[in-house]
This record gives C-alpha cells, sequence and structure tokens, in this order.
C-alpha cells in the first residue's frame, strides 16, 4: 500500500505550502511510505485527485486543494482531517494502515479490537483471552512498580526479625549477666551516696 499526497508544487499560497510541508514532514517522521503527486506540473494527476474526491468533501466551489490523501484508490482526507488525525494520535488509522507493534496507537487498537493484522482485525476463539493477557501484563507491571518498594521493606523487616530471633533464640551466659547485675550495683551506689550528701 502506498499513501499518496497529491502537491501543488508551484503554490502560490504559502499557507498551502505550509500544509504540504507539514504533513510531508509528518509521513517521513513516521516512516511511512509516500508518493508525492504534483498536481501543478502533471494534469493526469490534478484531474484524478478532483475526481477522486468525495463530493461531500470537496469545498463549496468544487474544486479541492492539496494536500489530499490517498491510500491507493481511497480517500483518507484533507489536511483538516489529517491534522485531527495527528492531534488524536491516529494517523495510522487515519492512513488505513496497521500501527507499529510498541506504538501508542497500536496498543489501543489491539485494546480496542484485538489483534491487528495488515490493517485487518483478526477474530478469533483466542482474541479475548490474548486482551485479557495484555491488560494482566499491563496491570502486573503496575502492580509490580507500585509493590516494589513494599516488597524491599518487607524484606528488610523479616531479615531483621530474624536477627532479633537468633539473637532471643541463644542462650545468654552468666558472664553476659554479670556486667547488668554490676551496673545495676553501681547506680545504687551512686543513688545512696547522694542521699547521703
Amino acid at each position: 500500500m502506498v499513501i499518496k499526497v497529491f502537491l501543488a508544487s508551484s503554490s502560490g499560497s504559502t499557507a498551502i505550502k505550509k500544509k504540504q510541508q507539514d504533513v510531508l514532514g509528518f509521513l517521513e517522521a513516521l516512516k511511512v511510505d509516500y508518493a508525492p503527486l504534483d498536481i501543478a506540473c502533471n494534469e493526469d494527476n490534478r484531474m484524478w485527485m478532483r475526481e477522486n474526491v468525495p463530493v461531500e468533501k470537496k469545498p463549496t466551489n468544487g474544486i479541492p486543494l492539496p494536500p489530499q490523501i490517498f491510500n491507493e484508490e481511497s480517500y483518507c482526507g484533507d489536511y483538516e482531517t489529517f491534522f485531527d488525525a495527528k492531534e488524536d494520535n491516529a494517523v495510522y488509522a487515519f492512513l488505513g494502515l496497521p500501527p507499529p507493534p510498541g506504538s501508542k496507537e497500536a496498543k489501543e487498537a489491539y485494546l480496542e479490537n484485538g489483534p491487528v493484522e495488515n490493517g485487518t482485525i483478526v477474530n478469533g476463539t483466542d482474541d479475548a483471552e490474548d486482551e485479557e493477557n495484555l491488560e494482566a501484563e499491563e496491570e502486573n507491571i503496575d502492580d509490580d512498580t507500585l509493590k516494589a518498594p513494599v516488597k524491599e521493606e518487607e524484606a528488610q523487616e523479616e531479615a531483621e526479625d530474624e536477627e532479633a530471633k537468633g539473637e532471643d533464640d541463644q542462650p545468654v551466659s552468666e558472664e553476659e549477666e554479670a556486667p547488668e547485675e554490676e551496673e545495676e550495683e553501681v547506680t545504687e551506689e551512686a543513688e545512696q551516696e547522694e542521699e547521703d550528701e
């Protein structure tokens, strides 16, 4: 499938030139294959474009202005509809092309319609299951990122609890108890001395 963009190479209108550059620049940025067709130098291109723009999409004077965009023989739209699709992140749908894997548009299309191959929705018994799996994966990713700090804190608390248990479980020798008793005696003696003074 080739996207055809009908342009006027020698247009006197700066608005038309800007719109044409905007469309071509965006298609190049998306790495979409397109064929620029000049209506200023080629009468056949001009006639084909005028005949194939749907009547409801033609301006009141009946002559559509460039840029006009087609996917092979199918009319996609003019600059305004292209701009709206660009703003909605739906350029691939506008062009009638399958969105590249991993793009935002591909994820949205998958969640809404299931798997898409060559611009066609693939319906089958596993689609609902695939959608559930994708949603579950997205939830797991979100849950894991949220739970990661909690898990680290829990692991640290468990390690501290284990250390504390280890200290409590060990038998205490008489030598270890003796310093505590000595400290108590020293403090008692100090208190009595203070009272005597």
